[in-house]
């Protein structure tokens, strides 16, 4: 009874920290390539600030598990690394000032320790959570908690596009506004991560396994298949991932409200549907979600390629919400469902490791594609769309069908599983 209240109070004390550390996000996460064009950042140096953090970060988690074995808490590793990741948004906001001479060099130098303190402390935080809450209510909890995350996100997102168009005759100003209210909620955050409780961690022999060892089982572990899967489709999308921001921003001269209302629908549309993706999952099984969700997201830079009109955007941009909602919780829930506790730091490690070096490549290439590809319809950035299109499709017909269900699910047809996630009923044809 004792252990069920510290979970429960617990469990309360996370939701606060994601509170506050979701609307750290708003005011950072997609406006960090802004950040960077308004120090006058080029498309290379764009991709190299998408590519080198997640490429440190995931490296980094090689030694994730490591570091929890030799402090032996998860906790302490969570309390220490956010916190440095936490102080490492005060150098951000003051590069225009501290930093003149190399200002895009020190934002990616800075970035890099922002993501890679953050990052290392996922697996360990993903494992310590789950022990919170039962098996059978994962989908259900993780979902309903996504979209309250989401929510923050896209209300704190929104007022910092307002403070950047107020700002937009002094822009750098407003950056600064910015980081500054991230700085004080990612520190509200850490406070209440300090507060959780950490249930007895047991190092078991046998659950320690090197990544080499994680490597040599690609053709008989069915969770390796899934780690290249979801690598793939990270690689193929940072191909034009990075350069959303830079196309609306640069080429298309959105001003910040417009991009910020086209960047919060894809938000906005996971508050409405994450909680239905976490519900449907828990019966359909993770990969079917996964299978369909794939196919759509690589449909979505061709949407691009029809109108840049910002209101047929919109519309695309709820499409992406939809399709990344479901993708991400079942990626998520997959991982809880395949791996054992005693295994789940390591193996959350691995799979970051092989996501981080496939968005550094994919970062990489399409930074330096962007500048030397042809145009079409007017645009170099078009023609990295289409190829990331094309990729996309290939990575998700080919790779999805290696993976398999491991657990028990019901047969539920594509047409009733959307139809489900959208609150609709599926329309039916008599012939007579």
């Amino acid at each position: 009874m004792y252990r069920q209240n510290r979970v429960k109070k617990s469990l309360r004390f996370s939701f606060l920290e994601g509170v506050f550390s979701s609307g750290m996000v708003g005011f950072t996460s997609d406006y960090i390539t802004p950040y960077a064009l308004a120090l006058k950042a080029t498309p290379p140096q764009i991709g190299f600030l998408t590519a080198i953090p997640f490429l440190a970060s995931s490296l980094g988690q090689l030694k994730s598990a490591d570091i929890t074995e030799r402090l032996r808490s998860r906790k302490k590793v969570i309390n220490i690394f956010i916190f440095l990741h936490t102080l490492m948004l005060l150098p951000i906001m003051f590069i225009p000032y501290w930093f003149k001479a190399h200002p895009v060099t020190c934002l990616i130098i800075f970035m890099t320790l922002f993501t890679g303190f953050n990052t290392l402390t996922g697996p360990v935080y993903a494992a310590l959570l789950s022990e919170y809450v039962p098996f059978k209510m994962r989908g259900r909890y993780f979902g309903w908690r996504g979209r309250m995350m989401s929510l923050i996100t896209i209300c704190c997102s929104l007022v910092a596009g307002f403070i950047l168009q107020h700002f937009k005759g002094n822009v750098l100003k407003g950056f600064f506004i910015l980081f500054s209210i991230a700085f004080i909620l990612r520190l509200v955050s850490w406070h209440f991560l300090t507060l959780i409780y950490e249930p007895h961690y047991i190092i078991k022999k046998e659950s320690v396994f090197s990544f080499l060892d994680f490597i040599k089982n690609i053709r008989r572990s069915n969770f390796v298949k899934f780690v290249l899967f979801v690598s793939g489709m990270q690689f193929c999308v940072n191909v034009a991932s990075p350069f959303f921001s830079v196309f609306m921003i640069r080429d298309l001269k959105f001003n910040y409200v417009t991009y910020t209302i086209l960047v919060t629908a894809v938000t906005a549309v996971q508050i409405l549907t994450i909680k239905r993706w976490g519900l449907w999952g828990d019966r359909a099984g993770n990969v079917k979600i996964l299978r369909f969700t794939s196919l759509v997201i690589a449909s979505l830079p061709l949407w691009w390629l029809i109108s840049q009109n910002p209101v047929y955007l919109f519309f695309t941009q709820l499409l992406s919400g939809f399709a990344w909602a479901g993708f991400n919780l079942a990626a998520g829930n997959f991982i809880y469902d395949a791996v054992t506790p005693s295994k789940r730091i390591r193996c959350i490690g691995y799979f970051n490791v092989f996501v981080g070096l496939a968005v550094f490549l994919g970062g990489i290439i399409g930074g330096y594609l962007a500048q030397v590809l042809p145009k079409i319809f007017g645009y170099q950035i078009l023609t990295l769309f289409l190829i990331s299109s094309i990729l996309r499709f290939i990575m998700a017909t080919l790779l999805s069908r290696r993976i398999k269900e491991v657990r028990s699910t019901e047969k539920i047809k594509t047409k009733d599983l959307v139809c489900g996630v959208l609150g609709i009923k599926p329309i039916t044809y008599s012939i007579r």
